[in-house]
């Protein structure tokens, strides 16, 4: 009787333990089953990060290489722009302003312009001439240059002409100016392609 109970009862120990072992082996599985899809779900997600984190930086290194492609550009270009200038200004400025600021070459330029400028226009004229050459202009301007046009031509003397003058109508209606500065863009611009193509090709 007790060998039976014995057997019995190891029998249900037995039956019970598989039992057990086999839902604890499922169970395990189970979890493991998670554990790997949790795992590939995470390295996906990290392979994604990483990817983009790739492609931002490849595209930001794309834009800075850009920009300063561009900067470099415009430098460059502003660069030339400066030596182009400078070397304008010195071929045509200032070989302008110092013709320009001579009184006889100026009362030269005055007779031819005004004498143009007369036969267009039939009105009275008026000058503005650099103030520093006020003493050696105004008495032939009065005498001279009224005499040969036979009429009268107002003049004023300024500061801001340095060289050159300006001519009009004595209204004020319109004005031609022929200063050193508009003598010197005139020039500069033909000059400037010539340079351009001499300096940089």
């Amino acid at each position: 009787m007790n060998d039976k109970l014995q057997q019995l009862t190891d029998k249900l120990y037995n039956e019970g333990l598989s039992k057990g072992k086999q839902e604890g082996e499922a169970i395990l599985a189970e979890a493991k089953k998670k554990a790997e899809a949790i795992i590939a779900q995470a390295n996906k997600q990290a392979d994604d990060i990483i990817g983009k984190a790739k492609a931002d930086a490849e595209d930001y290194r794309h834009k800075v290489e850009s920009d300063v492609k561009m900067a470099s550009a415009q430098s460059l270009q502003a660069t030339k722009k400066d030596i182009e200038n400078l070397l304008v200004a010195k071929m045509a400025a200032e070989p302008v302003k110092a013709s320009l600021a001579d009184g006889a070459f100026l009362k030269e330029i005055i007779k031819e312009v005004a004498k143009k400028f007369s036969a267009e226009n039939p009105e009275d004229l008026s000058l503005v001439l650099p103030e520093k050459l006020q003493k050696e202009l105004e008495p032939f301007v009065a005498g001279e240059l009224a005499k040969q046009l036979g009429k009268e031509v107002k003049v004023s003397f300024s500061k801001k002409i340095a060289g050159g003058l300006t001519i009009g109508p004595s209204d004020g209606s319109y004005f031609v100016s022929l200063t050193d500065e508009t003598f010197s863009e005139l020039i500069g611009e033909y000059l400037r392609p010539a340079t351009k193509k001499l300096l940089f090709g």
